[in-house]
């Protein structure tokens, strides 16, 4: 079997243009591609009848975070928390949490302020424009 490595971290949003510059303005993550995917070899892989989807890379630290938009956009929501089966978060380490969070806008949703667990990391956990959740440490 040939090893894999890996290769980006997706997220699907309904407003690709909002959420994009969440990650980009709010995060600073910066902007490494966008892209248009259509056509019937992508809608039967994608198992979406007609599909097709704007795409943006950014980069993190030498990962790479992939947000898509669909047409046709499916409805349904994230899972509620966490400890949710099927809950799903994106993970970002920075030296000093305390100063990120001071800079947040005051209109992102956030879970928590900043805590230390028993395990020594410093956490908080933040929503996207999307409701994604995003979780920033302090190792």
């Amino acid at each position: 079997m040939t090893a894999l490595s890996a290769h980006h971290v997706g997220l699907t949003v309904a407003d690709l243009e909002e959420t994009l510059a969440f990650y980009r303005d709010v995060l600073d993550l910066s902007v490494t591609d966008r892209f248009s995917v259509g056509g019937e070899a992508f809608a039967d892989a994608v198992d979406v009848d007609g599909a097709s989807a704007e795409f943006a890379h950014l980069e993190a630290d030498g990962i790479k975070i992939e947000l898509v938009e669909y047409d046709p956009e499916a409805r349904g929501s994230p899972a509620a928390g966490l400890n949710q089966p099927g809950a799903s978060h994106v993970g970002f380490a920075v030296d000093d949490l305390a100063s990120v969070a001071e800079r947040l806008p005051e209109d992102v949703p956030t879970i928590s302020e900043p805590r230390t667990t028993e395990s020594g990391t410093t956490i908080m956990f933040l929503r996207d424009p999307e409701g994604n959740l995003i979780e920033i440490l302090e190792a």
